[in-house]
Formats: structure tokens, sequence, C-alpha cells
């Protein structure tokens, strides 16, 4: 499978474009829309900045195509394009690392979508804090992917 408009719309909405290059709240360098930076190519980075809109559109089409594909060699039930959108958003997020690790997508597996739906987006598990504090960001990210999860 492939996201959706609807999934980068959504991914798009949450990150925000900036053609700068700036540190998110998780303290990695970044650029575009939550694009992270390997430490590699920093310093590249910081002489061409700033990037254009279609640059960016780029590195997120390519971030994307990771998150698909954790998702498509690791999720061993069927998907609806909702929940694989949801999905992407979140791996976007979290990292494949993370996914693949998952308690969610070990329920997800074995065929839990309600159970991997609450460790995925829930306000408990869902990973809603940095650096252990709080956020309403990603509290609200999560739930906008709740909901393209349940659409």
């Amino acid at each position: 499978m492939k996201a959706s408009e609807k999934g980068l719309d959504l991914i798009k909405k949450f990150e925000g474009f900036k053609d700068y290059l700036y540190t998110c709240p998780a303290g990695k360098p970044t650029i575009g829309y939550g694009h992270v930076i390997d430490n590699k190519l920093l310093d590249l980075i910081k002489a061409t900045a700033p990037i254009t809109e279609s640059h960016a559109e780029k590195l997120l089409q390519d971030d994307v195509k990771e998150a698909q594909n954790a998702i498509n060699s690791s999720v061993k039930v069927t998907l609806k394009q909702g929940q694989f959108d949801a999905l992407v958003s979140l791996i976007y997020n979290w990292g494949a690392y993370n996914f693949k690790i998952s308690n969610g997508l070990k329920k997800l597996n074995a065929g839990d979508y309600n159970g991997a739906a609450d460790e995925f987006f829930g306000k408990v598990r869902g990973v809603v804090s940095v650096n252990d504090k709080f956020s309403n960001g990603l509290y609200r990210r999560r739930q906008a992917e709740l909901e393209l999860w349940q659409s």
C-alpha cells in the first residue's frame, strides 16, 4: 500500500513547512516538513538552506517511503487506507524502528485492531510527551491519526 493525499496532508499539517534549519522538540536538526537531518549532512544543509517547498516535498516523499516500507514489511494483517495513512503519520513522527518494536504492532499483527489503536494513539501509550512533558501538539496529532484510523 501507499499513503494517500489525505495521509500526506495530515503529516504536512502537523509538521508545518519551514524552509530553514531548526531544532525539533526531540532536539534533532530538522528542515522542510519535519525532515530530520543526518549529522553527516548537517554542514551541507546549513550551506544550502533555505530550501524550496518543492525540495521539502521531495524529502517528505522519501521519508514517507521509509514509513510505507516499515508497514508493508511488518504488518501481517489487512489494513484499510485510513489505518495505513494513520500509521504512516505515526511512523513519520516516531521512526520505523520504534514502530517495529512497539506493542501496538504486536497487537495489530494478532488481529487486535482496537488494542493496537490504543497503543498507537491513546493518551497513555501513544507517545504524547516530549522530554517527559505532556505535549498538546502531539496529543492533537495522535487524535487526528486516530480519527483517520477509524475512517
